[in-house]
């Protein structure tokens, strides 16, 4: 398997381990086991973790000092921003709309790579960026949840937000990719991420009642911190430095299909006209 070959099929393990995500995640929080902020914490906790220990084995780097900063910056928008309202808003919207408002990050980046990276835009692609936003509009606006105790409008519109906030940060870190390994990037992303998120999370995970964890509840658990962050973030930064940002974006599309498969199989969420009339907007 050459460079590019493995980049994609990185990028493909990320939207399948993210489009999972959504389910299970939301499930574990609307059973109330964990809220969203200590559930936020518990994940970056655990995947700094697993980089640090990894890192041991793996040759070192040295990290330029101006660059900090930029892995600060990098940490604020791909971690505590988008981590915090992406929990948030899956508490309170379903995981189809989340998955479809989230297809909207190709969208933003191919923008911000046109003003940041020089990436070409054509008036093609600007049809495409407004039609994407309608889409997400509608479903921000109009969208209804399988759960009774869901805000939809304000779930999604964190998601958006999220969604902007994750953009950014893939933007930001395409040159710090190429520039350093990923596990070198990715452990002092992850630190500065957890150190800025205690505030946020540590007392919603003081209030977890660990005994009650059923099987199911401890196996979703680890695969939101191993598959679903420690994953994630592993092959994301493997996939950038190989191909465009905007390419990257693009594959999100999957995270919809792969994220909605699973929430009608397990039972979690419903189709309706105007989700698939938003969705085929976003797609078009």
């Amino acid at each position: 398997m050459n460079s590019r070959s493995f980049a994609l099929f990185a990028l493909f393990m990320v939207q399948l381990l993210y489009g999972l995500n959504y389910t299970i995640a939301k499930t574990v929080m609307n059973e109330n086991y964990i809220k969203p902020f200590g559930f936020v914490l518990l994940r970056v906790a655990g995947a700094t973790l697993l980089f640090w220990l990894m890192s041991l084995f793996l040759p070192k780097q040295k990290i330029d000092r101006k660059d900090f900063i930029k892995f600060f910056v990098a940490a604020v928008f791909g971690v505590v921003v988008n981590m915090l309202f992406f929990f948030k808003g899956l508490e309170f919207t379903s995981p189809i709309h989340a998955s479809s408002i989230m297809i909207i990050v190709p969208i933003v980046i191919l923008v911000l790579s046109a003003i940041f990276l020089n990436e070409k835009i054509t008036p093609l692609k600007i049809t495409g960026v407004v039609l994407g936003l309608i889409g997400a509009l509608i479903l921000t606006l109009y969208g209804k949840s399988a759960r009774a105790g869901d805000n939809v409008p304000l779930g999604n519109l964190l998601i958006f937000l999220n969604a902007i906030s994750y953009s950014i940060y893939v933007i930001l870190i395409k040159k710090l990719t190429a520039k350093y390994h990923p596990f070198t990037f990715i452990k002092w992303l992850f630190l500065f991420g957890l150190i800025m998120l205690i505030p946020f999370g540590y007392n919603d995970l003081q209030d977890v009642k660990w005994q009650t964890f059923t099987p199911y509840t401890t196996f979703s658990v680890l695969f939101v911190i191993i598959g679903a962050t420690f994953g994630t973030y592993l092959f994301n930064p493997l996939a950038l430095n190989k191909l465009k940002a905007s390419t990257v974006g693009i594959f999100i599309y999957l995270q919809t299909v792969i994220a909605g498969l699973f929430a009608l199989a397990m039972g979690v969420d419903f189709i309706d006209s105007l989700k698939i009339t938003a969705m085929v907007v976003i797609f078009l």
